[in-house]
């Protein structure tokens, strides 16, 4: 059983999470979704499309301007609030690795904490204890937040991923967290280069035979353009390649841009793997 808030799925439930950046430089859709108005009609378009969580994140992974706390809770806060009011069915994850955002999300009605930059502040696990939400561990390689791996090493990254995202699993059931509302991630491209994403990929299986729900954030990313020569923009066809994967190696939960794609390919994974 998957629990996040009030959300329960079952143990082989697939969940497709879609993506609403409240940035002003995302580097997929460039602050397409930043206005109010915008990240709402994003989240109306997800939900209807079938995502049963919206991932809201206030600051862009990668290398940028300065985002304070308080900037951050004023892109994301304001939206997670209006979400729970107008969606109470759907489950609302943001996207921060800052305990002081957590809490104030929290409050507002967010259900999951992503915390994509692998449990750089240890007080993220505490504020999810509090207020029974789901975490997401992560693995970026002990890189500080939005900064770009740069020659990273590893003897064996998929042993290392595993040992990183299960410990920080362990230590926060061990400070409150509901086991049942825990989730890893082996984040592609943080703290990793191309090659070791597509190996954390190719051998996912050994993450999602831990037991641990496995959530994969593979959608345009780096490491699909690096392989197929593609800019941002162009990576639709990779990403599916990726997903079906990831999927059919035991990942439980997608973080896409593309709703409609990831269900489509869910639903023929599933149909192989019954015959």
């Amino acid at each position: 059983m998957l629990k996040l808030g009030k959300h329960t799925f079952a143990d082989n439930a697939q969940l497709i999470m879609a993506i609403v950046n409240r940035t002003p430089d995302s580097f997929y859709d460039k602050g397409a979704t930043y206005a109010d108005g915008a990240a709402m009609e994003r989240v109306e378009q997800a939900v209807s499309q079938g995502a049963r969580i919206v991932d809201i994140g206030g600051v862009k992974a990668g290398p940028g301007d300065e985002v304070t706390p308080v900037a951050e809770i004023d892109r994301v806060a304001g939206l997670v609030a209006a979400v729970r009011e107008r969606h109470p069915g759907v489950v609302i994850s943001v996207d921060t690795w800052r305990a002081e955002v957590a809490e104030v999300v929290a409050q507002a009605g967010a259900d999951l904490l992503n915390d994509a930059w692998g449990g750089t502040d240890p007080r993220l696990a505490e504020v999810a204890a509090r207020y029974g939400t789901g975490l997401v561990c992560s693995h970026a390689g002990g890189l500080p937040p939005r900064t770009r791996p740069h020659r990273p090493a590893y003897g064996d990254v998929v042993r290392e991923v595993t040992g990183y995202v299960t410990d920080y699993a362990e230590r926060a059931v061990a400070g409150g967290v509901p086991p049942e509302s825990v989730l890893v991630d082996p984040a592609h491209d943080f703290g990793k280069n191309t090659w070791q994403s597509l190996e954390v990929t190719r051998r996912l299986g050994e993450l999602a035979g831990t037991g641990w729900p496995v959530l994969v954030a593979v959608a345009d990313k780096d490491f699909i353009g690096e392989t197929l020569g593609l800019p941002v923009g162009e990576r639709a066809e990779g990403t599916i390649a990726a997903l079906a994967v990831c999927a059919w190696l035991g990942a439980r939960v997608f973080r896409v841009h593309d709703v409609p794609a990831t269900r489509e390919a869910l639903a023929a994974v599933a149909a192989l793997q019954s015959h």
